[in-house]
Parts: C-alpha cells; structure tokens; sequence
C-alpha cells in the first residue's frame, strides 16, 4: 500500500545525562528503548484505527451495505424466512422496511430501537449509528470491525446479524430483539440487587461459554460488564455491543495430558484440552472502569485474558452487588485496581 502516515517517536532523555560521560547510562539507554519501543507500538495500533487517507467518505461505510448470508443455526427461524422474503423479491433491504416501534437505549454514537419489519410481525432490534459523529471523535474504525464481528458470529449466545445498510447520516445494524433487556436492569430488580447463587452460576456458565467462542474466533471481547448481557425470552443471555473488542487471529489446538504411572493404575483419565485464544496482544486503553483489568492501566499489553478478570468482577458483583475495587473516583478505582487486596463481604454468605 502507499505511505500515508510517517511518525517518529523520540525520547528526552536530557534530565539523565550522565555530566562526565555526557550520554545516558546503559541501564538508562536499556530502559529507554523498551519505552521508546513500547510508545512505538501503542502509536502504531492508534493510527491503524484511523480512516484510510485515500478513501472518499462514501467509502468509509461500504462494509454496511455488504449483503449478510444466514448461518446455520438459524437459518429456518421465523426471523430469516421473513428478510429472506423480501430479499427475493430482488429489494435491497433498507430503512424504509422497518416501521419504530419504541427505543431501546441510547449510547455516544447512536441508539437502538426496538423495530418491526413492516408486514411480517417479526421485531428486530436496530443500532442506528451517527456518521458524523463517528467521523468526529474518530470512532469508524470501530463501527467497521463491530460489523465485521458481527458477520463473524453463530451462537446462541451471541447476536445474530440479519441486515445491514446505511442512510445519508446513519449506519444501521438489524439483529436479534431481547426482550428480557439487559442483565443490569434483572440484577437492580432483585432485593439487596444480587443473585441467588444458583442463578449467578447459570448467567456466569453461559457467559463463559459465549466468550470462548469469541476466542476461537480471534475476537477479545474487552467490554463485559451486565449493560452488556441481554435476556432472550427464554432467559439465556446474549453479549452484545462489540465497538470496543479487538479481532485478530487465533490458532486453535488440543493439549493431550500426558499420564502417569499412578494415574494408569488408578484408571483415571484426563481428556484432551481443546485450547484457543487471540494471538495478537493489544495496547489500547479501553473498557468500562470498575471492569479494567490491571494490564489495561498499566499499557502493559493486553491479551483475552482481560476477559477473563472481567468475568470475576461480574461474578462478584451479581453475588456481593458491587464491583469489589470501585473507589470515589476514578483516580481512586484505578488505584485499588492495582494495589488493593480482594476481599469478600461476610454479611453475605456464598
């Protein structure tokens, strides 16, 4: 491709040099280039996620209007039948297909409705996302691989995507419709706003199940909190939103347990481990603040595993009702975050 962006990363090292051998010392020219490396790269993952330079704006939702193909778990629902029906007319499905019912939720980018496509009785949900706004707080980039998530996905646990266009001003997402809302809204409901344990071990299970799925697929998820967990009708949960999660590849293998001596006397015996996670590591500052996992703070670099502490903190606080390092503020979040020891209330007993 051509060179669209050319960034030199320099450090001062003028407060470290050493007065008689006027250079820096060789721990401190040793450290500086892990820095130097380290800013590199996190400017490096910045600028990927800015529009390419040579594309017209028209260009930047073509994703959007690429045609979605059903997949196979629902391929025969209700759902599909019905945007399938219209697809064969030979329309290209748009706006005017779905007639508001009443909106959903509201983020800073967009909002979703609650959508029925005109004629068929079926309700969908829509995510209508702001061109302009995206393009002003550099959020396309985002938008892009949500889409490209999105077509990814075939689980029961996880969105379905039926359609996707654009408008002059938005670009919008048609998936599935929970009408359970979100898990946040159950856990609130609830007296002394936590769960029965046997109910915090059925979302847990089911959201475990969910993001390693995600894993296989190269996809770290890095915004699970309960906003983010809606109910389908039937009470499963669904993980949603994926504008802040990171794609990249994943090499699935099976670990075979080697077995010893005892172990064969004794017949016990361990199955295969089917093992898959993102290869890629990411630097980018993102997530919901009680939910950061220390490696995010600190820009360590961080792998799927930061979906893993997130998944502690959602357990911990469907059973204790809050987050267990929340501070007064952020500042003071961060802090606990990275210093504080993990306690467990004992006024309630789990």
């Amino acid at each position: 491709g051509e060179l669209q962006y050319f960034i030199g990363v320099q450090l001062d090292g003028s407060d470290h040099v050493e007065p008689l051998r006027n250079r820096l010392s060789e721990n401190t020219e040793i450290q500086s280039a892990k820095l130097v490396k380290a800013t590199a790269g996190n400017v490096d993952e910045a600028v990927r996620e800015l529009p390419d330079a040579n594309l017209r704006p028209e260009d930047l939702w073509a994703m959007h209007s690429l045609s979605v193909s059903p997949k196979p778990h629902k391929r025969n629902n209700s759902s599909w039948r019905a945007i399938e029906k219209i697809i064969e007319t030979g329309e290209k499905i748009s706006l005017k297909h779905f007639k508001p019912v009443k909106p959903l939720g509201c983020g800073d980018t967009g909002s979703v409705h609650l959508v029925e496509l005109q004629g068929s009785g079926e309700l969908f949900a829509m995510k209508a996302m702001d061109k302009s706004v995206m393009l002003n707080r550099n959020k396309v980039h985002r938008a892009i691989i949500e889409r490209e998530i999105y077509s990814l996905l075939d689980h029961p646990f996880l969105p379905t995507l039926y359609t996707s266009f654009q408008t002059p001003t938005h670009v919008c997402l048609i998936t599935d419709f929970c009408p359970g809302g979100e898990l946040f809204a159950a856990l609130d409901k609830q007296p002394l706003k936590i769960f029965r344990e046997d109910s915090a071990r059925f979302y847990a299970a089911e959201v475990v199940i969910g993001l390693e799925y995600l894993h296989c697929l190269g996809i770290i998820y890095r915004d699970l909190k309960p906003e983010n967990i809606l109910l389908q009708a039937d009470g499963h949960v669904v993980l949603t939103d994926f504008d802040l999660s990171f794609l990249t590849s994943s090499k699935p293998h099976v670990i075979k347990h080697s077995t010893s001596l005892k172990r064969r006397r004794s017949q016990e015996f361990m199955p295969p481990s089917f093992v898959s996670d993102p290869s890629t590591p990411s630097n980018s500052f993102v997530g919901t603040e009680e939910y950061i996992a220390p490696e995010v703070i600190t820009g360590a670099g961080h792998t799927s595993a930061i979906d893993w502490w997130a998944l502690g903190i959602l357990l911990y606080e469907m059973l204790y009702g809050r987050t267990p390092f929340r501070g007064k503020n952020r500042k003071k979040t961060f802090y606990n975050i990275l210093h504080k020891d993990l306690t467990f209330p004992s006024s309630i007993p789990v």
